[in-house]
C-alpha cells in the first residue's frame, strides 16, 4: 500500500520516502511512543507553569491580574511554538533538540489557554484532558486491531476533510479582520456544537494517519532521530485535538 498523503503537514511524503540505508541504530515504533510520552510530560510541565502563574495572580477582586500574568508566556509559547514547528518540519535532523523545545513552548501556551477556560467553567480542563487521552487510546486500538483500514480512500477522505476545516478557519480569520462574526464557529447553537463535533472527529482520524506513517517509517528503517520527529508530529495532532475538545466542552457548558 502506498501511503502518499497525510493530513498532518508534519508527515509529508518527502520525509518518509527517502531510501534509508540499513543501520543498527534505526527508528522503532516503541522508541517513538517512548519519546511521545516524554514530550507529553514536557507539555504538562510547561502547562503547569502558566497555569500556576494565572491562578497565583488572579483574585476575586482582581481576576484580570491572572490574564496579565500569563500574556507574555502565551506570546512566548504561541510564537515560539510556531517557529519551532517550522524549524522541525524543514530540518527533521534537528528534531532531537527542537521537538522537546516545542513541547515545552506548547505547554506554556496550552497552560495559559486552559487556565482561562477553567476560570470560566470549573472542571472543564480535566474533562478535556481525559477525553483527549481516551480518544488517543481508542484510535490506537482501532488502528492496531485493523478495525479501521488505512487505505488510499481513507487517507484521501481525511486529507480532504482536514483541508476543508483549515479553509473554514482561514476564512473565519479573514472575516474577523473585517468585523464579520461567523457564529456557527464560536456560538453555542446546535449547529455550532455539531460543527465542533465534526472537527473533533476529523482530528481524531488524523491520529490514525499519524500511527500509520510512524509505522511505515519504522518499517523502512528510518534513522533514529526520526523517532523524535514522529513523536513531534503525533504531538501536533494531539494538541489540535485537545484544543478542539476544550472548545466543544466550553460551548456545551455555556448553555447551562
Amino acid at each position: 500500500m502506498n501511503l502518499t498523503k497525510s493530513s498532518n503537514p508534519v508527515f509529508k511524503e518527502r520525509v518518509f520516502a527517502k531510501g534509508y540505508t540499513a543501520s543498527a541504530d534505526v527508528m522503532t515504533v516503541k522508541g517513538t511512543m517512548n519519546k511521545t510520552g516524554l514530550m507529553l510530560l514536557l507539555v504538562i510541565a510547561g502547562a503547569l507553569f502558566t497555569w500556576n502563574k494565572f491562578f497565583g495572580a488572579s483574585t476575586i477582586d482582581n481576576p484580570q491580574a491572572g490574564i496579565a500574568a500569563i500574556v507574555p508566556w502565551l506570546a512566548i509559547g504561541g510564537i515560539g511554538g510556531f517557529v519551532t514547528v517550522l524549524v522541525t518540519v524543514f530540518r527533521p535532523q534537528s528534531s532531537g533538540i527542537s521537538a522537546p523545545i516545542y513541547a515545552v513552548l506548547e505547554g506554556l501556551f496550552l497552560g495559559g489557554i486552559s487556565a482561562l477556560f477553567e476560570s470560566m467553567y470549573e472542571g472543564l480542563v480535566m474533562r478535556a484532558v481525559a477525553l483527549t487521552l481516551a480518544v488517543f487510546f481508542a484510535m490506537l486500538f482501532l488502528y492496531r486491531s485493523g478495525i479501521i483500514n488505512v487505505n488510499r480512500k481513507f487517507i484521501m477522505g481525511v486529507f480532504a476533510a482536514t483541508a476543508g476545516i483549515a479553509l473554514v478557519y482561514f476564512v473565519s480569520f479573514i472575516a474577523g479582520m473585517f468585523g464579520a462574526n461567523l457564529g456557527f464557529m464560536y456560538g453555542n447553537s446546535n449547529f455550532s456544537i455539531g460543527f465542533s463535533l465534526v472537527v473533533v472527529a476529523i482530528a481524531a482520524l488524523n491520529l490514525i494517519l499519524d500511527f500509520a506513517f510512524i509505522e511505515r517509517a519504522a518499517g523502512a528503517g528510518a534513522p533514529k532521530y526520526m523517532e523524535w520527529y514522529g513523536a513531534f508530529g503525533l504531538m501536533v495532532t494531539l494538541v489540535w485535538l485537545y484544543l478542539e475538545i476544550l472548545r466543544l466542552l466550553a460551548k456545551i457548558a455555556s448553555r447551562d
